[in-house]
């Protein structure tokens, strides 16, 4: 019994950080029908950031956020400005960002292998490897600092998204794109920011990973398929949607890993993907759309 309860917590205390790595790409679909297969590359981006940051100057990754945090908006702005503004009238404009992620994905993985080189990086701040002990179980403090940096952050954008001006106007625009339009709002400037806000929130998480797991540059193909997954299963769209799926799927992913090793755990990410296309395609939490 203890053994089950202590995977249970570890599978809680992973499933913050999850919730916090697909924040920003289900805001970013559902402002922009963008489907970022680049968002777990910006998240290494951000990794390596404070990665650099912490061996160079000593900065504790999770200070590290108030750099990568602001630096990934920008460049998430950048991004959107340079490549999908002028794109995103096109009727096929969901299916280019499939294409035009991608191929950025590949892009930032060669630009930091080269800057980098493949080998497995990670940053050790004095509580990567302490434990909080409460009887007899036990939880990482890194695990327990991410994820309660994470849900902070996550209501904060929901607090963000429900009681500003700009929320207000980017939940308009990820309900109805053109009749947000209609009744005055700028949606150009409202997808600009918002794609900034989802980079923003990717940085964040990069700087949690950096201490949390190891990561290379390529790293990012293996955490894609896991955050698409977390998007889907919660709802494309849906802010709560994809912390509900980020703790069910790490609890469900750390019984896996207990019983039947840590090899099949990814499997039940793409299991779930599969179970949720094929019997409820608007996931959990979200809308069923029309057509």
């Amino acid at each position: 019994m203890i053994q089950i309860i202590q995977v249970l917590i570890l599978g809680l205390a992973l499933g913050g950080v999850y919730a916090l790595m697909s924040s920003g790409m289900t805001l970013i679909f559902g402002v922009m029908r963008i489907v970022n297969l680049a968002h777990a590359a910006f998240i290494i981006m951000a990794a390596y950031i404070s990665f650099w940051l912490f061996k160079v100057w000593r900065v504790d990754p999770i200070v590290s956020m108030a750099v990568t945090m602001p630096v990934m908006f920008l460049v998430g702005v950048l991004y959107y400005r340079v490549l999908f503004a002028s794109r995103a009238d096109n009727p096929r404009f969901t299916d280019i960002t499939v294409l035009v992620t991608f191929a950025s994905a590949l892009v930032i993985e060669g630009v930091l292998s080269y800057l980098f080189t493949g080998i497995y990086r990670s940053t050790s701040p004095v509580y990567a490897t302490r434990p909080f002990l409460i009887g007899p179980f036990f939880v990482p403090q890194s695990q327990v600092y991410a994820t309660l940096i994470s849900i902070a952050l996550i209501v904060s954008l929901w607090l963000f998204l429900q009681y500003t001006r700009v929320g207000n106007a980017i939940r308009a625009t990820m309900q109805n794109r053109n009749s947000a339009q209609v009744v005055g709002v700028n949606v150009a400037l409202v997808s600009m920011l918002s794609f900034g806000i989802g980079l923003a929130m990717a940085g964040a998480a990069g700087s949690l990973l950096s201490f949390i797991f190891t990561f290379f540059p390529s790293k990012h193909v293996a955490w894609i398929g896991m955050l698409m997954s977390l998007v889907v299963l919660g709802g494309m769209g849906s802010l709560m949607g994809a912390m509900l799926s980020s703790f069910l799927l790490a609890v469900i992913a750390s019984y896996v890993s207990f019983y039947w090793g840590p090899t099949w755990a990814p499997i039940t990410f793409y299991l779930a993907l599969f179970l949720i296309l094929l019997f409820r395609p608007q996931g959990l939490l979200g809308k069923k759309m029309d057509g």
